[in-house]
């Protein structure tokens, strides 16, 4: 009897035939999965940092919650309670641009040098913890492609491999927007540990000056009040000097 093909090939197409996988339904992005992406991208997200950030400049304009802070404390609230409002509010201010030369006078003309400094300082590495969180979230993805400059490159990287110290000295030097640093360490690859103890100890010298300002304003005459206004004064003519002299350096980069 005469063989087929199957039978001459010893069942080999029929094996082929049955070991072709069916094709895999693959399924088609509909509507919501665009948008989901499109709202999850980078630039999306960055977007959303800017919105965020308007609204709350654009709250501190209309409302001036700063005044709250100055001179309309709610009288039912005193001491260590009292500070710690205070401390929640200076972060949440921070974030919403709000000058933290203000918040720290305010700190000591409500609870005095030891506690307005305490405070101060916990509403500062709030509000620096809080701009590092949504610069990280929401910016780091969209600006980091950025980085090209020779100059934005040199920064990422120190901030990078040497986050303690950089930020320290960020934190230590007069004059640098403190808003600025914490969305530039935000971007760079920093741990949250060294940006937050760098921030905590170096924000404790300006800002205790400032506080002591603040609580001895109604003596303006008195040796604490006269060596803080040294202490803020100094350090910022020390600052500019500096930069006017590395002008011509940073401009030949």
């Amino acid at each position: 009897m005469p063989l087929d093909a199957t039978t001459r090939s010893g069942g080999t197409a029929v094996v082929a035939a049955l070991a072709v996988p069916e094709p895999v339904a693959v399924p088609a992005v509909g509507l919501a999965g665009r948008c989901t992406r499109l709202l999850l991208s980078p630039w999306s997200r960055f977007s959303l940092l800017v919105a965020l950030l308007a609204g709350a400049a654009t709250t501190v304009l209309v409302f001036e919650p700063q005044r709250l802070l100055a001179d309309g404390w709610p009288p039912h609230l005193g001491g260590a309670a009292a500070a710690l409002v205070f401390a929640v509010a200076y972060g949440l201010c921070t974030v919403a641009f709000v000058p933290r030369p203000l918040l720290n006078l305010a700190a000591g003309a409500l609870f005095g040098s030891q506690l307005g400094l305490g405070a101060a300082v916990a509403g500062t590495v709030l509000g620096a913890g809080l701009s590092f969180g949504l610069g990280r979230i929401l910016g780091q993805d969209a600006l980091r492609p950025l980085l090209r400059g020779r100059l934005l490159t040199a920064a990422d990287g120190q901030l990078s491999r040497h986050g303690f110290r950089s930020m320290l000295a960020v934190r230590l030097f007069p004059g640098v927007p403190f808003q600025a640093a914490n969305y530039c360490a935000a971007i760079s690859r920093m741990g949250w540990l060294p940006f937050l103890l760098a921030t905590a100890l170096g924000a404790i010298p300006n800002t205790a000056a400032y506080v002591v300002a603040g609580a001895r304003a109604s003596t303006p005459t008195s040796p604490a009040f006269l060596i803080a206004m040294a202490c803020i004064a100094l350090p910022a003519l020390a600052g500019a000097v500096v930069a006017w002299r590395k002008r011509h350096h940073l401009r030949g980069r």
